[in-house]
């Protein structure tokens, strides 16, 4: 697949992999989108260059593992955070409850943008503390260990095709500062991508709260899906 190719709806939901190529960062082989391996091996260089050893936190992720996550929050096994990043107790929330709760920090199943392998959570592996294990919230990368990690993304990620789709609170998807992506990659997929498109995917591969996202998914699609920062 190249970048003028046209994506399916089992690569846009995490369900196929053919889209994908396997590159090496940080002695670790990931899974990238064809189109966005040189730009992403460019920003890595680009970021060694500055003393940053750029790493992946977490890339490409397939239906099944997004699902896992899904439910095990739905569930209860692992937290749900609220806004402020402190834990919610799942069986006190309603069911409506608890997924929006679960959205503003994880994607649906089948509507992750970690599925068009063109979406990495970064960090820079040299500014993480000794000891200290990465938690991927908003005060790492604002004030924490990463904030000039990030301060110099915010620079240089758009010159290698890259931006922040959470970069600003719009009442969906929290902000999230180790969050990039491929702009040109990524704005093929979720215009292509429909809220159509991922009803059947869940109706087909149900998860826990299925038939009341399945009622609300118009909604969730706007509120979560496309409702992101641009540029």
């Amino acid at each position: 697949m190249n970048e003028t190719s046209d994506w399916t709806q089992q690569q846009l939901t995490g369900i196929d992999e053919s889209h994908l190529t396997a590159i090496t960062i940080d002695k670790r082989e990931i899974k990238v989108h064809q189109a966005v391996s040189e730009a992403l091996l460019s920003l890595v260089h680009h970021a060694a260059q500055h003393g940053f050893e750029l790493s992946i936190a977490s890339g490409f992720r397939d239906f099944e593992r997004q699902k896992m996550i899904w439910n095990n929050k739905y569930l209860g096994v692992r937290p749900i955070l609220d806004i402020n990043g402190d834990p919610l107790d799942a069986h006190s929330l309603a069911p409506l409850q608890r997924i929006h709760a679960i959205l503003r920090w994880s994607a649906l199943p089948g509507a992750s943008r970690h599925h068009w392998g063109c979406d990495f959570d970064l960090y820079a592996k040299n500014l993480l503390p000794e000891g200290i294990q990465l938690q991927l919230e908003p005060w790492e990368y604002l004030q924490g260990h990463q904030a000039p990690f990030y301060e110099w993304l915010l620079t240089h990620a758009p010159q290698h095709g890259f931006f922040f789709p959470y970069a600003k609170d719009k009442g969906g998807v929290a902000v999230e500062p180790w969050h990039l992506s491929h702009q040109a990659t990524s704005d093929k997929a979720l215009a292509t991508f429909n809220s159509q498109m991922l009803a059947d995917i869940l109706r087909l591969n149900p998860i826990e709260g299925n038939n009341e996202v399945l009622m609300h998914l118009d909604k969730i699609y706007t509120q979560y899906v496309s409702n992101i920062t641009t540029s």
